[in-house]
């Protein structure tokens, strides 16, 4: 085929196209854009950063608290109420929050541990579990230790089998009595 025939093919085409769509309007096309929503600095963000700061300078290591670590974990701070060790032990309590710290050394546990309970006070979470592992055995002497230390701990127990048993300890999280109050309501 020459490029007469080609270019006529291709005017017939859309001469029949014309009439095949009729009297369309083109519709015109508007442009949406969105704004950014700017970020504004919040000021509490530091205060929740010197908050987690506090929080990190109970975990002391020379610190060694009365408890036996290499025996079932069981502490429930002065003044609570012994039954909820209980509770943890039978698992009445189920965790809210999970915290692994597999593969971790003692100074990033600590860290971690510290944001774990600057979470629980934050979103209100009663029960957490903290999943140290067995392995070479300083996390799981080290940690009970570190959780006795924190003023927010209420009480602490070695997880039963479907949390971890030996390498995991469920710990209560010391809330607001409103707090407390809502969460039996529900």
């Amino acid at each position: 085929m020459k490029e007469k025939e080609i270019s006529s093919e291709f005017e017939d085409d859309f001469a029949l196209f014309r009439e095949a769509v009729g009297s369309v309007q083109q519709i015109k096309q508007d442009t949406v854009q969105f704004k950014r929503q700017s970020v504004r600095f919040q000021g509490n963000i530091v205060e929740e950063q010197s908050r987690q700061h506090v929080a990190e300078f109970y975990f002391s290591d020379d610190y060694i608290p009365d408890i036996d670590t290499h025996a079932t974990i069981n502490y429930v701070r002065e003044g609570a109420d012994r039954f909820l060790a209980k509770q943890l032990r039978r698992g009445d309590i189920a965790p809210e929050l999970i915290l692994d710290l597999h593969g971790l050394n003692k100074e990033s546990a600590k860290h971690e541990l510290a944001a774990l309970i600057h979470a629980c006070k934050r979103h209100h979470y009663y029960c957490a579990c903290i999943v140290h592992g067995i392995g070479e055995r300083v996390l799981k002497h080290k940690v009970p230790q570190y959780l006795v230390q924190h003023p927010d701990v209420l009480a602490m127990h070695q997880a039963p089998l479907e949390y971890g048993g030996k390498g995991a300890v469920l710990i209560l999280i010391d809330l607001p009595e409103q707090t407390l109050g809502n969460m039996t309501r529900k």
